[in-house]
């Protein structure tokens, strides 16, 4: 994982990249186009795990999700989690909720488990808190908004729109994120690349390697909470996604080593 020797920033020797994330479950997924492409070695390893907060624990939160008619997520876990819960507690969700997605690869998720309608579901033309926003601001007359986050992660940045916003709200915690231990994947190990998609993903990196230090290692990340953890943790942010541009990791990856490519 430490890079050694003069050619450590060369942005030609990339060869290993290691995305966070477990490994897509077909063949026919682009990360597998890129790698052949720009013969390069990709590896999957989740940096964290997902666990429900059980329906007993989330009944002491006092919170009656009937009783909200929209509701913000980040995340799929986020999606996964709400709909479990509404499950596990017999919870029928109106057909007139409104959901606000931060990306439309998350909001496209629901179809897993509504009926995608363009009148109630909206996303961020970016990916960012900010685009989010100016979605949610369109609509919020009149709706009572969920925000389902982790119990050990929320976004600081959203509760604090809420609240200045004036909007009615809460944010019950309906799952957890817990660090994997991938010492042996990164103890002794050079990745040229290090792809990133949550800030628990962040955090797991220093659970797992305390004293990490980047040096030359090239860092990217998927989402602004994400990109927002990397910069705070001190390490260099190199390749971001989605933007207009990049909407997905696998198109940032891309533009990134098409450039690198040119360059040799």
């Amino acid at each position: 994982m430490v890079k050694n020797g003069s050619n450590a920033n060369s942005p030609s020797t990339i060869k290993r990249i290691l995305i966070t994330q477990p490994r897509p479950e077909t063949d026919k997924s682009p990360y597998f186009e890129l790698a052949r492409k720009y013969e390069v070695d990709l590896e999957f390893h989740p940096f964290i795990r997902v666990e429900g907060i059980p329906a007993k624990d989330f009944r002491k939160q006092k919170i009656e999700i009937a009783q909200y008619t929209a509701v913000i997520f980040t995340s799929r876990n986020a999606i996964d989690h709400f709909f479990r819960m509404c499950e596990e507690m017999k919870v029928v969700v109106s057909q007139d909720t409104k959901y606000f997605c931060i990306t439309e690869s998350v909001a496209l998720y629901l179809q897993k488990f509504i009926l995608y309608r363009k009148r109630k579901v909206f996303y961020g033309a970016d990916g960012t808190n900010k685009s989010m926003f100016e979605a949610v601001n369109k609509h919020k007359e009149n709706e009572k908004f969920l925000y389902p986050c982790s119990e050990n992660q929320q976004d600081n940045e959203i509760v604090n729109w809420l609240k200045a916003n004036n909007c009615e709200f809460a944010t019950p915690f309906m799952y957890r994120t817990i660090s994997n231990d991938v010492k042996d994947i990164l103890v002794g190990q050079d990745f040229d690349i290090i792809c990133f998609f949550t800030p628990s993903g962040v955090k797991s990196l220093f659970d797992n390697v305390p004293a990490f230090c980047q040096n030359g290692t090239r860092i990217g990340a998927f989402g602004s909470n994400t990109s927002k953890a990397i910069e705070q943790a001190g390490l260099t942010l190199d390749i971001k996604a989605p933007l207009p541009q990049t909407p997905s990791m696998v198109a940032a990856l891309e533009q990134y080593l098409s450039t690198v490519s040119k360059t040799k």
